[in-house]
């Protein structure tokens, strides 16, 4: 028996999207406990040279819905990222993207493993990657990166989660 590129992808993507959102969800309850501004954990970074919070999740979210997109050969929505402010803002934008990757079925992600995966086209910085290259060595790793980081920034900011919520329901 072999594994789908739709059992490789979106069931992974829904898990961590959604314990990402619970992350959310208690950085959100941390500051109104403790008083402190959301912009700090908004904005926050691990370090100067790296993507705030809200970019993290942004981009996290924009690697979700391209890889679900991309792989059941549907147009990658486009969405622009300037518009999550707050926690709230970042909540609607998981969800709209849970929203999106739930539209997809399982047929539409046959053959994916084969197709060629066109990223940048018509750029300097085009390439193709077969479907499964794609999926494992370029979208997956993208995707935990920033979802990795949103979660490292806020453990480090002081906000009480462990492993469970960075891992979700599965």
């Amino acid at each position: 028996m072999s594994l789908s590129m739709y059992s490789a992808s979106v069931p992974v993507l829904k898990q961590m999207l959604t314990a990402l959102s619970e992350v959310l969800a208690k950085a959100d309850a941390h500051a109104t406990e403790k008083k402190i501004d959301p912009a700090a954990l908004l904005g926050a970074r691990l370090f100067p040279d790296m993507f705030p919070l809200v970019r993290q999740v942004q981009i996290a979210t924009d690697f979700a819905k391209g890889i679900s997109s991309r792989l059941s050969n549907t147009e990658v929505p486009s969405w622009p990222d300037n518009a999550e402010a707050g926690f709230t803002e970042l909540q609607a934008l998981i969800a709209k993207t849970l929203a999106h990757i739930d539209s997809l079925s399982a047929e539409q992600f046959d053959g994916s493993e084969s197709r060629e995966i066109v990223l940048r086209p018509g750029t300097p910085k085009e390439k193709k990657l077969q479907g499964n290259v794609y999926l494992l060595q370029y979208g997956l790793p993208q995707f935990f990166f920033h979802v990795t980081t949103s979660y490292a920034i806020l453990r480090h900011n002081g906000v009480e989660i462990g492993k469970r919520d960075y891992m979700g329901i599965y």
